[in-house]
């Protein structure tokens, strides 16, 4: 790409160009690729040395084949420069954080917010980008092409294409054993390629998005009513329950799941229940979510389904009961559109905000308020940003943190392990301090209610482990940190009463493993409220087995 020249005579030819651009993705944009490969033979007793050369020459002759379909004139430059700054920052991300851009991590991409993206820029991200994208991309804009004939264009063309087919036989056929080894026993590596599988996913998720035949609403729950005793209590005190949708929590590092650190010192003796064994529908927040309030299991869920039907505050709200939505963590993810919905707004002003974030206690400002806004029996789902990293040091004040030193800082890659914990852990610190005072709230409203409150997280985090950070992996690959996630319960004495909750029992079914997941909470919050639906199933409330007239 150094060979520029004002006259187009002298200059590169589309071939050539195609033939150096795929040799710098093969070599330099897929580190991420390379450093998966490192992490197998490293736990591997043997190593074919030939074979490991003859990667970069394999990911060559490949790139070279695909990029010359986009090799043509006024298609070239654009393409490419779009690509080489895309490719820098999956680049970025798959290096430095082991991120796999799946469709799943596509819609949570799409569905980000400023505030989000800009918790990832740094000194160094931007380096990165710039370094491996940007400059590069500039070069391309700078590159003056030789005018080929047109019949001559596709000669070269087809010549590069059979010379790159002639090299992928070679070595493959050199080293077919070890490929299909390679292939059959590593999927990750596919997945990480750049810029193959980014653009495979962001390809099916603009047609699922944009071209997908639209998918007809379906309500579900029509025969949904409140229980003859819930309505009439409904009149004289209230079920009043709030549910607290946590962010990026992971169940290793809650105290009241076994860790050794105080992350749970707010809440422990509050007489919460913790499961101790949850698992998340998804890895990241944008299947997650949905997920939990949908009536699928995580087996069957359809995040285009579950965008186009009822949910389980849909169906609360068809049988009279009164919800509401408060916002800390970006949006509701289409969940709460037929509901009350308030998001907490940044303003600085506030104390718990700094113009872009807030504390999630922000979300309890006025809660009083916005329960007496409320009829009847009453559910009110907060939406926390809890651990979102990687700016995990912004989710708490200082004067709430306990471990020290923590990492300040959003390229957490260049933090010590300790550093990165101990901010982590003050974060799920300071989530226990919140949910801590909504219980001291409800508490304070047991006379006028009979109160509850659930706490679960939308999914977990890795923190280094394997050298991979962040969440958002697909389920089938992703460590138990990312798919293991907390999930409280506290009631009232009125709620325990009226709802003939024993709970002993909720203590012995907490300690069960291998049961319990987000797939229990559309049916358990169904329960709690006593609502009847044909959408019910009792085997996945996680109350019916401990209501007093099931004993």
């Amino acid at each position: 790409m150094n060979g520029l020249n004002t006259d187009r005579s002298k200059g590169i030819s589309y071939a050539i160009f195609t033939a150096l651009l795929a040799l710098y993705f093969a070599v330099v944009v897929n580190l991420p690729f390379y450093k998966e490969l490192h992490t197998i033979y490293s736990h591997s007793g043997t190593v074919n040395i030939g074979f490991l050369l003859s990667i970069p020459l394999f990911l060559w002759a490949s790139l070279n084949f695909l990029f010359s379909f986009f090799s043509w004139p006024y298609l070239t430059k654009p393409f490419f420069i779009v690509l080489l700054i895309c490719s820098s920052i999956v680049s970025y991300a798959g290096y430095n954080y082991g991120v796999l851009f799946d469709l799943s991590m596509m819609t949570n991409l799409f569905e980000t917010n400023q505030s989000e993206v800009l918790s990832y820029l740094s000194v160094y991200s931007i380096g990165w980008v710039v370094a491996m994208g940007v400059i590069p991309a500039l070069a391309v804009v700078k590159i003056r092409f030789k005018t080929p004939h047109p019949l001559g264009l596709i000669q070269s063309k087809l010549l590069s294409m059979v010379i790159s087919i002639l090299v992928v036989t070679a070595v493959v056929g050199l080293y077919y054993q070890n490929y299909v080894s390679v292939g059959r026993n590593h999927h990750t590596l596919n997945r990480v390629l750049i810029p193959t599988e980014f653009v495979s996913s962001l390809s099916r998720y603009i047609k699922r998005h944009y071209f997908a035949t639209p998918v007809k609403y379906h309500q579900l729950g029509l025969d949904a009513q409140q229980s003859a005793e819930a309505l009439e209590a409904a009149e004289s005190k209230p079920t009043l329950v709030v549910f607290m949708v946590g962010e990026t929590a992971r169940a290793q590092n809650y105290q009241l799941n076994g860790y050794n650190r105080e992350t749970n010192s707010y809440t422990r003796d509050m007489g919460v229940i913790s499961f101790q064994d949850v698992s998340s529908c998804g890895t990241a927040t944008a299947v997650s979510v949905p997920c939990m309030f949908s009536n699928m299991d995580r087996s069957h869920f359809d995040r285009q389904l579950a965008d186009n039907q009822d949910n389980v505050l849909d169906i609360l709200k068809r049988a009279g009961v009164d919800v509401l939505w408060r916002d800390n963590d970006g949006g509701d993810k289409q969940v709460a559109k037929n509901v009350g919905k308030q998001e907490v707004t940044h303003a600085p002003a506030d104390s718990q905000c700094n113009g872009s974030t807030c504390y999630d206690l922000a979300l309890l400002e006025n809660f009083e308020q916005h329960v007496d806004s409320l009829k009847g029996n009453r559910l009110m789902v907060m939406h926390l940003i809890g651990s979102h990293g990687p700016t995990y040091f912004q989710r708490y004040p200082k004067d709430r943190a306990m471990y020290f030193p923590d990492c300040e800082r959003s390229d957490i890659e260049n933090c010590t392990p300790e550093q990165i914990i101990n901010s982590y852990d003050n974060s799920i610190l300071y989530t226990d301090y919140v949910v801590s005072q909504a219980i001291d709230k409800l508490k304070a409203l047991q006379e006028q209610f009979n109160t509850a409150l659930i706490y679960v997280s939308d999914h977990g985090e890795s923190l280094g482990e394997e050298g991979i950070y962040l969440h958002g992996l697909p389920y089938s690959l992703a460590p138990n940190f990312q798919k293991r996630v907390p999930f409280l319960l506290w009631m009232s004495p009125g709620f325990k009463q009226v709802k003939h909750i024993n709970t002993r029992c909720l203590q012995q079914e907490a300690q069960q493993t291998g049961i319990y997941s987000h797939d229990n909470v559309f049916h358990s919050l169904l329960g709690m409220m006593d609502v009847a639906t044909q959408e019910y199933q009792s085997k996945l409330d996680i109350f019916s087995a401990c209501r007093v007239e099931n004993n």
